[in-house]
């Protein structure tokens, strides 16, 4: 089901971005949920990551998070999670959905209209 057609809050969106530790994720996910830009938040385990940086080959354990929100919202919310994590320059990537059950569609598409 794609819910593009329908306007970008029927669209789910999904933000994936590694973390240094897991509070800095829990306070990254906490911060988008309080901020209504997002429904729900998954910490993945402690992984290791290997990767080029400025020429040079490193590695080191991450805390993966993922990030359920919708279309609507992906720009703000990717735009907010570069602006408080704790890295200089995060990966922090974004993409639209192109599949999701009607009931998910539904909860995602609630986001932000909701807010206290």
């Amino acid at each position: 089901m794609s819910g593009q057609a329908n306007g970008p809050a029927l669209t789910p969106a999904l933000i994936w971005c590694p973390f240094p530790d897991e509070e800095s994720a829990l306070k990254a996910a906490n911060a988008l949920l309080d901020q209504g830009l997002a429904a729900c938040a998954n910490l993945l385990p402690a992984m290791t990551s290997l990767f080029v940086w400025n020429g040079e080959k490193g590695t080191s354990r991450e805390q993966g998070l993922l990030v359920k929100t919708n279309a609507a919202l992906l720009d703000a919310a990717t735009a907010r999670l570069a602006e408080i994590h704790p890295y200089e320059e995060p990966a922090v990537l974004g993409w639209r959905c192109d599949t999701a059950a009607p009931a998910t569609t539904a909860w995602l598409a609630a986001i932000g209209s909701t807010q206290p």
